[in-house]
């Protein structure tokens, strides 16, 4: 991903910003969610984040300006829409490239199990020494995704999987290649689908498709069928 002048950002584990105060961590939330919506081609706006962030838009408002106004790290434009100043956008980067790499090093070396990963990576990428860092992203080596399937930024130039699993169709083959970032955080979800195999790299068939009640799908001594929501949170690609 390039920044909002088309160049690559600086440093991808560079954090700290050159001058000015760190955003807060309840902003730098913000800022991730900033960074999926707009790496996934979405509408960044104040309404989007607000339902991402389970809050009510005066919040976000706050926080919005927050950013533009004292952290210089976003600008809004006339009609609401909100883009990464350069400097915002290689510590957006740097924060999710952090936490990707985390929990690719939590699965792939200390061998936790999904629903645990996305929790103790927050709470290690504040702590993280550069050292550390430096070590641990050696561990991991280039690894393109983190263990849901999303892209790690400098590893990999997008997201894999341009069809929904709600968009499947029925009788033909899905591979799963990605779970959404809004599903990370709910460990009875990331939970479930770990334990059904519904996971990156899942080859399935289509039974049936409903927009109201969701999707069959079928492998050799398994038969499931997800809700139209949960559905809409696997992105793949048909077979």
């Amino acid at each position: 991903m390039t920044n909002p002048n088309g160049a690559r950002s600086p440093h991808p584990r560079k954090r700290h910003l050159s001058s000015g105060e760190e955003p807060t961590e309840k902003e730098r939330e913000y800022l991730e969610v900033i960074y999926y919506l707009a790496a996934r081609n979405e509408p960044v706006i104040a309404a989007r984040l607000a339902r991402w962030m389970g809050v009510q838009p005066p919040t976000v408002t706050v926080i919005l300006r927050h950013l533009e106004e004292k952290k210089k790290l976003i600008t809004r434009s006339a009609h609401g829409e909100i883009t990464f100043t350069p400097e915002g956008f290689a510590l957006a980067e740097a924060m999710v490239r952090r936490h990707r790499i985390l929990e690719r090093f939590l699965v792939d070396v200390i061998g936790m199990e999904w629903h645990q990963i996305h929790e103790e990576a927050v709470r290690l990428e504040h702590a993280l020494s550069p050292a550390m860092e430096e070590r641990i992203t050696a561990l991991v080596g280039d690894s393109a995704t983190c263990p849901h399937g999303n892209p790690i930024p400098g590893n990999a130039e997008g997201y894999e999987g341009g069809t929904c699993l709600i968009d499947a169709l029925a009788g033909r083959g899905f591979v799963i290649k990605r779970i959404v970032e809004e599903a990370e955080e709910n460990i009875d979800l990331i939970r479930y689908l770990q334990s059904n195999g519904m996971v990156p790299g899942s080859e399935f068939a289509v039974g049936d498709v409903s927009p109201s009640f969701g999707v069959t799908l079928q492998r050799p001594g398994q038969t499931i069928t997800v809700s139209a929501e949960i559905a809409g949170l696997l992105w793949g690609e048909i077979l």
